[in-house]
């Protein structure tokens, strides 16, 4: 007989020495965005429901961060507050150590469903961001086109939205928001809607953009393997209301690989978020791993299939 010995994973807060020097030099950086004691309350008639509760947190130049949390935690709201599309109740955002005042060109916007002008071709909806920055036409057209090289899809310039993949819809998505030169980009769960092959090699795309200029990156997801391969660090949230949980620093070496989800350091990580995300407990106070239906016998069962 074998014995079977289970190997303990590793402590997910020991980072490698290389990932410990990165982190010490992103730490070095100046902050680009600060979100300074946010709270967020939502009030309809007589309910008063805090989303968001003296959230602080800084997010370093050139630094990607993930942001998870289960439902009800205020992921989106956050984001929302971060673009300048909804107003804090309590606290502050801070671009470069100035107030956010509304939406400005310094933060670019990727939604998680698609944006994309569909009156409007490939490279009219990369331009647009452009043209609203002051640029003649001819010079937008310039910059588009260097856009679409960068994500590869220049021969789909004059393709239209409804043409393109969902991936590829994304990509464009990207570019668009990348093009206006902002120095954050915010994604709010910009890959979700995408089939899993798709969704690795956006991830893929992103990084290998993220590395060639120089840009900053909020993303948020519910994934926990997208947080961990992208993120160097990861925000947790926990819900009701919207607090600071933790923040994760990820003891993975960059450049990122597919074979690293599958390593000792990844995978001790993704248990201690899940562990943090169980518990929370389910926003609708249900577990789905417990869930039991009870439904009719509709055929007769001569083979128990557990």
């Amino acid at each position: 007989m074998i014995d079977h010995v289970e190997h303990a994973l590793p402590d997910y807060r020991i980072l490698p020495p290389d990932v410990a020097a990165r982190m010490e030099q992103i730490k070095k950086r100046d902050y680009v965005l600060e979100i300074d004691r946010v709270t967020k309350v939502f009030t309809q008639k007589r309910n008063r429901t805090v989303a968001l509760d003296s959230i602080e947190f800084g997010v370093h130049r050139r630094e990607l961060v993930c942001v998870v949390g289960p439902s009800g935690c205020g992921k989106s709201t956050l984001i929302r507050i971060l673009a300048g599309l909804e107003d804090a109740t309590e606290g502050r955002i801070l671009m470069d150590g100035k107030p956010v005042r509304g939406p400005g060109s310094d933060r670019g916007m990727v939604f998680q469903k698609y944006t994309l002008f569909p009156w409007l071709d490939v490279c009219r909806n990369v331009m647009f961001g452009i043209e609203m920055g002051g640029v003649d036409r001819l010079e937008a057209q310039r910059q588009a086109m260097q856009w679409l090289q960068m994500i590869g899809l220049e021969q789909f310039a004059t393709a239209y939205p409804h043409q393109l993949s969902g991936g590829m819809q994304q990509r464009v998505a990207i570019a668009r928001a990348l093009a206006a030169s902002p120095r954050v980009l915010l994604m709010d769960e910009s890959f979700s809607a995408l089939d899993a092959q798709t969704r690795t090699k956006m991830q893929n795309y992103l990084m290998e953009i993220w590395r060639k200029i120089d840009i900053t990156i909020v993303f948020i997801t519910h994934d926990l393997d997208e947080a961990i391969y992208l993120a160097d660090r990861i925000l947790v949230l926990k819900p009701h209301p919207g607090q600071v949980e933790e923040v994760i620093e990820v003891p993975l070496s960059r450049p990122r690989r597919a074979e690293q989800m599958t390593s000792a350091e990844f995978l001790a990580t993704k248990a201690h978020l899940e562990g943090l995300i169980r518990s929370f407990g389910a926003s609708d106070d249900m577990d789905e791993d417990e869930v039991t239906i009870d439904l009719p016998l509709l055929t007769l069962v001569t083979d128990q299939v557990e």
